[in-house]
């Protein structure tokens, strides 16, 4: 998700999002000539260990929620669909792509 932001809260964090965004793009350019698709997932915000200081304070978990048109945190086995999706016979023809997977995080 942070490959499509600019990071206001971790320049850091976004700049590295936005290097695998680039490696996802010139590895599919560089490898697609042998038929090898190079995807990636763009997860939003998940409910993990990580994430756990900014589920418990209230004030910022809910000003995730409020960018978040499913009003829930991820699971994550919410990612699992895509995933199974990019390593399928059906993404055969999907390449250079970024699947988001936020919950409409982005559209807010």
């Amino acid at each position: 998700m942070f490959s499509y932001l600019g990071g206001q809260w971790s320049p850091a964090y976004s700049a590295t999002k936005h290097a695998l965004a680039g490696f996802t793009k010139a590895y599919c350019d560089e490898l697609g000539q042998y038929n090898i698709q190079v995807n990636g997932i763009a997860p939003g915000y998940y409910a993990t260990d990580i994430t756990l200081a900014t589920r418990s304070n209230p004030e910022t978990n809910q000003r995730v929620l409020d960018h978040i048109p499913a009003n829930r945190w991820g699971d994550t086995q919410d990612l699992m669909g895509a995933a199974v999706f990019l390593a399928s016979p059906a993404s055969n023809y999907v390449n250079g792509h970024l699947l988001v997977v936020d919950g409409g995080y982005l559209v807010r």
